[in-house]
């Protein structure tokens, strides 16, 4: 295996938690900021939280008023940002759509500055008392949009789709080994044993890793975390802004896989189309 981390055998994957307000300017500044020390530390990927490009604790009209387009100038900050740096970035974007609602858009930008892929909520919010989807339009389902970055595929899931294991399980049958999942976790009552519990869940039933990037406290959990195939987490974040640094390595996934040879033995797909329920 070689020891470089951007190699086709390993790379290290960081997720970097923080804090986004109302700015979007300031928001794309700490993004940097975080993006920096990450690169300086051999990162390939760095990801931030769901909502990097704004956000304010209460969904509302400023959202729709505040959504950028794809080719807006944050969109353009990150792919600055990765340009400089050489490393892939992905953050959460609220994203216009001529509508009185918005697009939760996540936003993967590789080194050469370009877009390489997009994902847009399929599963919103409305839960623990909460309706996103008074102010969100739902992602179409459709092919996942993954890339690559070191000889690894990667894919995009967004915060509330990790309580749904279909998600995930549709980006791993799309050949995905390292799943970025940006998040806005909102506090509560067993909220961070959720997030801690479900994020290394999925690792575990589709032996892939997950690196997931919360908001810190007081509304998100943080506790932005990098687990492997075996449900290991290799590398976390308490509840101050920062980033963290996981290894993903061909090895180890390989190792999982002979061990625990899941996808292989299941004998269910996944089917487009929402369940009926009886009873």
């Amino acid at each position: 295996m070689s020891d470089d981390p951007r190699s086709s055998d390993s790379m290290l994957v960081a997720v970097g938690q923080f804090a986004p307000g109302a700015d979007p300017e300031a928001n794309l500044a700490e993004i940097e900021r975080l993006a920096e020390r990450a690169a300086a530390r051999g990162a390939a990927i760095a990801v931030f939280p769901e909502y990097s490009s704004f956000f304010e604790p209460d969904l509302g009209p400023r959202y729709v008023e505040l959504a950028q387009p794809l080719d807006g100038p944050f969109v353009t900050g990150l792919g600055r940002i990765a340009a400089r740096l050489g490393i892939h970035v992905v953050a959460g974007l609220v994203q216009s759509t001529g509508t009185d609602r918005f697009s939760n858009t996540l936003v993967a930008v590789a080194p050469t500055g370009s877009v390489v892929a997009t994902y847009r909520k399929l599963h919103l919010y409305d839960a623990f008392g909460s309706t996103e989807s008074d102010w969100v339009v739902p992602g179409d389902i459709e092919a996942p949009e993954t890339f690559e970055v070191g000889g690894f595929i990667v894919g995009l899931q967004t915060c509330y789709d990790i309580r749904f294991p279909e998600v995930t399980r549709t980006l791993v049958d799309a050949g995905v080994e390292v799943v970025l999942l940006p998040a806005e976790w909102v506090r509560g009552p067993l909220k961070e044993h959720h997030w801690r519990t479900l994020v290394t869940a999925r690792a575990i039933e589709n032996t892939v890793y997950i690196a997931a990037a919360d908001h810190v406290p007081p509304v998100g959990v943080g506790n932005s975390m990098v687990v492997d195939p075996f449900g290991v987490e290799i590398a976390a974040i308490g509840d101050e802004a920062g980033i963290a640094l996981g290894e993903v390595t061909r090895a180890r996934i390989d190792g999982v896989r002979r061990v625990n040879p899941a996808l292989a033995l299941r004998r269910f797909r996944v089917a487009e189309g929402a369940p009926v329920v009886t009873g």
